[in-house]
C-alpha cells in the first residue's frame, strides 16, 4: 500500500481548503433535474466572500438545533498544510499530548475539548462525511490519513448530548465534510527545514451530473531531536517520519433528488521517536457508501455503510543512566483491528415550523495486540496476545420547534445496547509454557443520551442559546486489553472498566453584525466513571499486566475514578473588514478529580495533560497579489502525570505566512511554525528529562491551481 501512495501522490493536485458555515440549499443542474449536493454560504470567511468561497458538499441540510450549539468553523487556509494543525485554531480543542505527527506516537493523538482527558483515547467524536474515524481498537486518530483529503469544511460543534453522532462524543465532534462537484486542478510542493517536504495534489472534475476526485499527499523529514539539548545522551537522535496517503470519491445520482457518493481512502505513517527501538507503523483503508436524498419540502433521508481496516506496530526501548545505551524491552509487532458500521437517517416533512430527525445507528470493532517482551539482547522471553471485540446498536430522535420567529427549541433522545466480548489475554514463554491464558467474561447493557435546548433570537444582530445533556462512552479495546509504556513508566489494562457517563449544561450566548462575531460560552459538565491512568507502584519491580518496570519507572493501571468535574468558559471573535481580518478564541478550562479507594491520593488534583488555560489570536491580509497571516497560540502548563508531580510549562508560539501570486494560477510561499523557537513542553520523565514538540520549521514552496 506504500508504494502506491507513494506513486500516486505526486501525481495529484490538492483543493484549496474554505471556510464554511452549515448547508443553507440544495444545488440543482440548469434544466433542475438533478441534485448536486449542498451549499454551504460562509458568513465567517475571515476576508471578503467571493463566489470561490462558496463550496458544495454532499450532507443532508443543517439542521434546526444547530442554532442551540456552540460551534467553531475552522479557517483552512492554503497556508495550512495539515489538519491537525488548523484545528489548534479552536481554543480549547487539544491532544493528549501537545506534539504533532511528526514526532508523537500515534496512541497519545485521542481529541477532546473541556477538560475532558485523563488518558488518550478521544472523548470527542470526529466524523468524515458522517463516518467515525477513531481508530477502531484504541480510539486515537491517524491524523496523516487525513491530509490527502478534499475537504469543504471542519466544524467543531462543543458539548455533549448529541444524539445523532453516535456514541463517545462526550466532548463535542468535530465534522469533516468532503467537496463535491467542482472542477478544480490544483497542486503545491513545500521544501522546509531538516529536509522536509511536504507534497499535496488532487483532481476534482464533474462528470454530468456527478463528479469524482482523487487527491493525495506526502510527506517526509529528517525530523528533530525531540529531548532538549542538555538531557541528552548518546542514544539520542533525531525522530524522522514519513507519511502518504490517497483518496477517492465519486458522486453519482440515482434520481433528480437522490444521489450515491462512493469514498475511499489509504494511509500510510512511519515515525521514529528518536532512539533505537522507538519506531512505529500504522496504516489503514477506510470505504464507506453513502445516499442522500434531498427532495425539497418531503421525506429527505441518508444511508450509510462503512469498513475501517488498521494495522499497527510499535516498539518500546529502555534507555540507561546518562541516556548511553538502550535496550528492547517491548515488540508490538501487530496490532489489527477493523471497524463496521452503519447509520440510516430520516427526516419526515413537518413543515417550516418543525423539524424531526429520527434514525438507527451499528459500530463494531474487533482488534488484537500480539506482542513479545522479556528481551535478552533482540531475543524475546514472552509472547502475550489480548484483545477482543465491542458493539453498539443504537436508535435515535430528536425533535425541533419554533412556536415563535425569535425561539426554537430542540429536544433529542437516543438509547444504545451495547457489548464487549471474546476478550482475552494470553501469555507465554517462547517455546516452552503457558504463563497465563484468560478469557473474559462477555459484558452487555444499556446506556442512554439525551439532550435539551434552546436557541433566542433578540434581534438580527444577538441571540442567546443554552442544553443541558447526558452523554456515555464505551471502553476502548486498547483500554480494556492493552498495556503500553511511556520510557520507563508502564500501563497495564483493565478488562473490567466500567462506561463512562457524562452529565452537563452550558449556556451562551452570540452578536455577529456587519464584519463582527462574538461569542461566548460557560459550561460544567461531570464525567462519571472517567478512564484515567492511576499510578499504584513504584519500580524497579515486577508488576501485573506490564512485567518489570524499572528503577524510577511508574507502575499505573487504568481504572475509573469517580469522577472528572469540568467546568469553563469559550470566548470566540473575529472581525473582517476589506481585506483584513482578525480572529481570537479563549478558553478557561478548570477540572479536577473526584476519587476515592486505590485512587484517593487523586482527589482533588488537576486531570493529566489538561491546561487550565487556552488562548489564540490570529491576523491576516488578502490582497490582489499578496496574502499575509500571523496567528499566535497560548497553552498554559499542564501537568504529566495523575499525581501532579511532573508539570510541563506553559508555551506561546506564533507562525506565519507571507503569499505572492504570479498571475491567477501560481502563487510562491513562505510560512513559518514556531517563528521564534519556543520550546514546547511535550513530556517529561520520571527521570526529568523532557521531550519537545516541533521546534522552529520553515517552509518555502509553489502551488498551482487549473
Amino acid at each position: 500500500m506504500k508504494t502506491a501512495i507513494l506513486i500516486a501522490a505526486p501525481l495529484l493536485v490538492v483543493a484549496a481548503p474554505v471556510w464554511a458555515q452549515s448547508c443553507d440549499l440544495p444545488v440543482r443542474d440548469r434544466d433542475d433535474q438533478a441534485t448536486y449536493g449542498c451549499v454551504r454560504k460562509s458568513t465567517d470567511y475571515p476576508m471578503p466572500i467571493d463566489i470561490e468561497h462558496i463550496v458544495v458538499t454532499g450532507s443532508l441540510a443543517a439542521t434546526k438545533s444547530d442554532g442551540s450549539y456552540a460551534i467553531s468553523e475552522i479557517f483552512l487556509a492554503e497556508n495550512i498544510t495539515r489538519l491537525e494543525n488548523a484545528l489548534s485554531q479552536a481554543a480549547g480543542l487539544q491532544q493528549f499530548r501537545r506534539s504533532d505527527a511528526r514526532s508523537a506516537n500515534p496512541t497519545s493523538q485521542g481529541i477532546t475539548l473541556r477538560g475532558l482527558g485523563g488518558n488518550a483515547s478521544s472523548r470527542a467524536q470526529l466524523l468524515l462525511d458522517d463516518v467515525p474515524q477513531a481508530d477502531p481498537f484504541g480510539g486515537w486518530i491517524s491524523w496523516p490519513g487525513y491530509d490527502a483529503l478534499h475537504l469543504a469544511s471542519v466544524r467543531i460543534r462543543r458539548g455533549a448530548g448529541q444524539v445523532a453522532a453516535g456514541t463517545g462524543a462526550l466532548a463535542g465532534v468535530v465534522e469533516l465534510d468532503s467537496l463535491q462537484n467542482m472542477n478544480r486542478i490544483k497542486g503545491a510542493v513545500h521544501y522546509g527545514s531538516r529536509n522536509s517536504v511536504d507534497a499535496k495534489a488532487a483532481i476534482l472534475q464533474n462528470l454530468g451530473a456527478g463528479s469524482i476526485s482523487v487527491s493525495g499527499s506526502y510527506t517526509r523529514g529528517d525530523g528533530f531531536i525531540p529531548i532538549n539539548e542538555g538531557q541528552r545522551g548518546a542514544v539520542d537522535r533525531a525522530a524522522a517520519y514519513e507519511q502518504g496517503g490517497i483518496a477517492i470519491r465519486a458522486v453519482a445520482p440515482l434520481s433528480a433528488n437522490t444521489e450515491l457518493q462512493a469514498n475511499m481512502r489509504a494511509f500510510t505513517d512511519e515515525r521514529d521517536r528518536g532512539f533505537d527501538f522507538s519506531d512505529n507503523q500504522n496504516s489503514g483503508v477506510d470505504a464507506s457508501l453513502r445516499v442522500v436524498n434531498r427532495t425539497p419540502g418531503g421525506w429527505q433521508w441518508s444511508a450509510l455503510g462503512y469498513v475501517q481496516v488498521r494495522q499497527f506496530a510499535n516498539r518500546f526501548g529502555a534507555i540507561g543512566s546518562g541516556r548511553n545505551s538502550v535496550s528492547l524491552t517491548l515488540d508490538q509487532f501487530s496490532v489489527p483491528s477493523t471497524g463496521l458500521g452503519a447509520r440510516l437517517e430520516v427526516r419526515p416533512p413537518l413543515g417550516e415550523d418543525a423539524e424531526l430527525r429520527v434514525g438507527a445507528d451499528w459500530r463494531r470493532t474487533v482488534g488484537e495486540t500480539n506482542e513479545n517482551f522479556f528481551f535478552t539482547g533482540l531475543t524475546p522471553g514472552r509472547n502475550r496476545r489480548a484483545g477482543g471485540a465491542s458493539d453498539t446498536v443504537g436508535l435515535f430522535a430528536e425533535v425541533s420547534l419554533e412556536p415563535t420567529d425569535a425561539l426554537t427549541l430542540t429536544a433529542g433522545a437516543r438509547a444504545d445496547h451495547w457489548s464487549i466480548a471474546d476478550g482475552f489475554r494470553k501469555e507465554v514463554n517462547i517455546g516452552g509454557s503457558v504463563r497465563s491464558d484468560d478469557k473474559f467474561a462477555d459484558r452487555s447493557g444499556w446506556e442512554g443520551t439525551s439532550r435539551a435546548g434552546f436557541v433566542w433570537r433578540g434581534t438580527d444582530s444577538i441571540k442567546l442559546r443554552g442544553s443541558a445533556y447526558f452523554a456515555w462512552r464505551l471502553p476502548t479495546l486498547n483500554e480494556l486489553y492493552r498495556p503500553f509504556r511511556v520510557g520507563a513508566d508502564a500501563t497495564a489494562a483493565n478488562e473490567l472498566l466500567a462506561p463512562e457517563r457524562l452529565k452537563g449544561a452550558e449556556i451562551g450566548a452570540e452578536f455577529e453584525k456587519g464584519g463582527v462575531k462574538l461569542s461566548g460560552t460557560f459550561f460544567a459538565n461531570t464525567l462519571d466513571n472517567a478512564i484515567a491512568n492511576v499510578g499504584l507502584g513504584n519500580g524497579p519491580g515486577n508488576f501485573p499486566g506490564v512485567g518489570f518496570v524499572a528503577a524510577g519507572g511508574v507502575f499505573r493501571q487504568r481504572r475509573n475514578l469517580d469522577a472528572i468535574d469540568s467546568k469553563g468558559l469559550e470566548i470566540e471573535a473575529s472581525y473582517t473588514a476589506n481585506s483584513y481580518w482578525v480572529r481570537a478564541g479563549y478558553a478557561l478550562v478548570d477540572a479536577q478529580v473526584k476519587a476515592t479507594g486505590n485512587a484517593a491520593v487523586l482527589d482533588g488534583l488537576r486531570p493529566a495533560q489538561v491546561p487550565r488555560h487556552f488562548a489564540n489570536l490570529g491576523i491576516g491580509y488578502d490582497g490582489a497579489k499578496v496574502r499575509a497571516d500571523l496567528s499566535g497560540r497560548f497553552v498554559s502548563g499542564q501537568f504529566e502525570d495523575d499525581v501532579n508531580s511532573r508539570r510541563l510549562g506553559s508555551a506561546f508560539t506564533i507562525d506565519g505566512g507571507l503569499y505572492y501570486r504570479l498571475g491567477t494560477k501560481i502563487q510562491l510561499e513562505l510560512r513559518g511554525e514556531n517563528l521564534f523557537d519556543t520550546q514546547v513542553d511535550a513530556a517529561i520523565a520520571a527521570d526529568g528529562v523532557i521531550e519537545r514538540a516541533m521546534p522552529r520549521t520553515i517552509w518555502a514552496g509553489i502551488s498551482v491551481e487549473f
